[in-house]
């Protein structure tokens, strides 16, 4: 799996050492992020002039970069962060939308669908451990 991801979504796993200083992880949060970075990203920023390991920066063109992403990689690309990923529903490069629900509510934060929702068809709904819930939609 690789991942596109909005420069404030990057910053939040910036690497595994500044990810370990958070006491409130456990093992598991730890080896998942520890994955995670070793995985190939292309984050897409307007103001960052580097990104960390394993990961490109993308300044110019998102559209024709993810394009080619989805010409050469093999399985899913996933894409984090509601302004690019309604950036590339609007150049219909978006296969499939998996949200996951949890029973909180942060309270503020910018809404996944911030213009008009598009049209959407339900697929599938897993429940993921005992407190998540994943809806999984495609364009309709």
């Amino acid at each position: 799996m690789s991942y596109v991801l909005d420069s404030v979504v990057a910053s939040a796993f910036d690497g595994v050492g500044k990810i370990a200083s958070h006491h409130e992880w456990d093992a598991e949060a730890l080896d998942f992020a520890a994955a995670w970075r070793s995985q190939p990203k292309w984050v897409v920023s307007r103001s960052l002039k580097s990104v960390g390991p394993n990961a490109t920066l993308v300044q110019n063109d998102v559209g024709t970069v993810l394009r080619e992403l989805k010409a050469r990689l093999v399985g899913e690309i996933d894409v984090a962060g509601p302004d690019l990923a309604r950036s590339l529903t609007d150049l219909g490069l978006v296969d499939e939308y998996r949200l996951y629900f949890r029973p909180f509510v942060l309270g503020h934060g910018t809404p996944f669908f911030a213009g008009p929702r598009p049209p959407l068809r339900l697929v599938a709904s897993d429940p993921i451990g005992e407190d998540t819930i994943r809806l999984t939609y495609v364009p309709a």
